[in-house]
């Protein structure tokens, strides 16, 4: 165990967001999602795994250390419900609460048709693939900056 540390964000998840840079993106997939095949083509070219996990747990750990990008309008993005792109299900509700706590500010979701977001889900630097099992749990993220105190701000 570390200090200050959610104990889900393993050697290989810390080893992940520590490698990734500004505007590099990660995915964090549902159970039903094609994890394995998709993390091969990924920057880190394997699937990372919290299993057991719901997504928005996941996110809730992933974000406790993990800074979203605000140079961008959309840094969080979720996987759009086939033919229903409005509908927002319980698991994405719940994720987005957890986004809006880590940010200490509303970060609304920009959606992701289903095809689109397996595809920018191949160009993320990494895939981690959680125990969710309800559709529709699938999340992408931007990585931004932390700033030393005496930089300038954006």
């Amino acid at each position: 165990m570390l200090k200050n540390l959610d104990p889900l964000l393993n050697a290989d998840i810390l080893y992940a967001l520590r490698s990734m840079g500004h505007g590099d993106e990660l995915v964090i997939c549902d159970a039903n999602f094609p994890g394995a095949s998709v993390a091969q083509e990924s920057v880190l070219g394997e699937l990372l795994r919290l299993d057991g996990v719901s997504a928005p747990r996941a996110i809730r750990a992933v974000l406790s250390v993990l800074p979203l990008d605000t140079f961008i309008e959309h840094p969080a993005s979720r996987m759009e419900v086939v033919g229903e792109p409005g509908t927002i299900p319980a698991v994405q509700r719940e994720a987005q609460i957890e986004v809006n706590a880590a940010e200490g500010r509303e970060v609304p979701f920009a959606s992701i048709e289903r095809f689109a977001f397996y595809e920018r889900a191949r160009q993320a630097y990494c895939v981690i693939s959680t125990g969710e099992e309800r559709g529709y749990g699938c999340f992408v993220f931007t990585k931004g900056v932390l700033l030393a105190p005496d930089a300038p701000r954006p």
